[in-house]
């Protein structure tokens, strides 16, 4: 596995892409590899190529958080841009619109998916480059916490009924959606028709049928989700959920005999309710479809190697303060490069509608708050509970809490 030491991957970068020459013909097919490769190898999630009036800026999230990696010369943008638009399919000609692809297989073995947006300077590019073949598949990988994952394969066993997946952009949704797809795809041994609706597709999962919208001919994700009925899924996974009449189908799907699998954004499960009832989706409608709603973040994970240098030090005594033995860095650690992090870890709550006093309120239209004391008083673990055992636990800090939840724990 590789390290990252966030101070010296500027300089990594720098050494690499020194030994390109600029003045060979596949200067900038190569450069543009090299980026990939070397975002990939530092666990980047995303890269951003922000053309800017002086540089064309490169920056990458890693664990959550963009850094600034490197600054090209502002004639490279354009190349740049039109090589990422040649291995994605796009439209190089195009430069007034935004447009979305997929890097094609003969340029990357791991889905990588390419942005483009024009802005003041020339075209913004964002990539993102998925976790690999052999990560995060399955739901047991994604380190959901146990409870959470034991609720959810057992909605999974379900025939019938909306399985939502909520959280802000960012949270691993799709992961999480597609984690669910793949379990289903596995223990069905083929004896189940597992179909999806996205836009766009994210990631090409075998042995499954995979739809990709076209809003500019009208086939958007409503009207595709009716259509599809039609093809007898047992499973039918959507893309997103954004608009009541996409929302209305799903559940309509739900109530005919489907397991809907779909995301949605929400800042926690109980918000998700309250949101579909904005979205005037009847009360009963929301209560006999509805199987479970898991609402997650991802938080940076406190590094270890930061842990084992603090427990193996001579003045390991001073971290003896149980508030600060889990937050304070080695800031000379070469894996996290002194922010104390490396890695990210979820949490998650999941609600399941079922108890009497929640049908209660969700068919009366009670408010968020209402719901979330009847949803606590039901046994929900919430993501502020659960964030409070994982830095209870040393698994991350509570300065990331707040960063990512705001607010205080427990």
């Amino acid at each position: 596995m590789s390290t990252s030491n966030i101070d010296g991957i500027p300089l990594a970068f720098a050494a690499a892409a020194s030994r390109l020459d600029p003045r060979q013909d596949n200067y900038v097919p190569d450069l543009t590899a090299l980026i990939l490769a070397q975002a990939r190898q530092h666990r980047a999630s995303d890269v951003h190529l922000n053309p800017c009036e002086l540089e064309l800026q490169m920056q990458w999230r890693i664990d959550g958080v963009l850094y600034t990696i490197a600054g090209f010369d502002r004639d490279l943008s354009g190349r740049v841009t039109a090589r990422l638009k040649v291995i994605s399919g796009l439209l190089t000609y195009r430069t007034d619109i935004p447009q979305e692809g997929r890097v094609a297989r003969e340029y990357s073995s791991s889905e990588i998916r390419v942005t483009t947006f024009p802005s003041l300077y020339g075209e913004k590019v964002a990539i993102r480059l998925f976790a690999g073949n052999d990560q995060l598949q399955k739901l047991a990988q994604l380190g959901l916490p146990d409870h959470v994952e034991v609720a959810l394969r057992n909605s999974l066993d379900g025939t019938a009924g909306v399985i939502l997946v909520t959280g802000p952009s960012g949270s691993g949704k799709t992961t999480t959606a597609y984690a669910c797809l793949r379990e289903l795809l596995e223990h069905s041994n083929g004896t189940r028709c597992l179909m999806t609706l996205e836009d766009p597709i994210e990631v090409a999962i075998s042995g499954v049928i995979q739809s990709q919208v076209r809003p500019a001919v009208g086939f958007n994700l409503a009207t595709g989700l009716k259509s599809l009925m039609r093809q007898d899924p047992d499973v039918i996974l959507v893309g997103e959920i954004r608009d009541p009449e996409t929302a209305e189908a799903a559940f309509q799907a739900a109530l005919t005999g489907h397991l809907v699998l779909t995301t949605f954004h929400a800042g926690s499960a109980v918000e998700a309710l309250t949101r579909l009832l904005e979205m005037e989706l009847e009360p009963y409608l929301i209560r006999s479809a509805l199987r479970s709603v898991i609402c997650q973040r991802l938080l940076r994970r406190s590094c270890e190697s930061c842990a084992e240098n603090r427990r193996n030090s001579a003045e390991a005594e001073k971290f003896a303060d149980k508030n600060r033995a889990h937050n304070a860095p080695c800031t000379q650690c070469p894996v996290c490069g002194g922010t104390g992090y490396y890695g990210r870890l979820v949490l998650a709550e999941l609600l399941e509608p079922d108890s009497p006093d929640l049908v209660q309120g969700l068919l009366s239209r009670a408010d968020s708050r209402r719901l979330g004391a009847l949803a606590e008083s039901s046994g929900m673990k919430t993501l502020r509970q659960v964030a409070a055992e994982a830095v209870a636990r040393g698994h991350t800090t509570l300065e990331e809490v707040l960063r990512v939840l705001g607010g205080r724990p427990g």
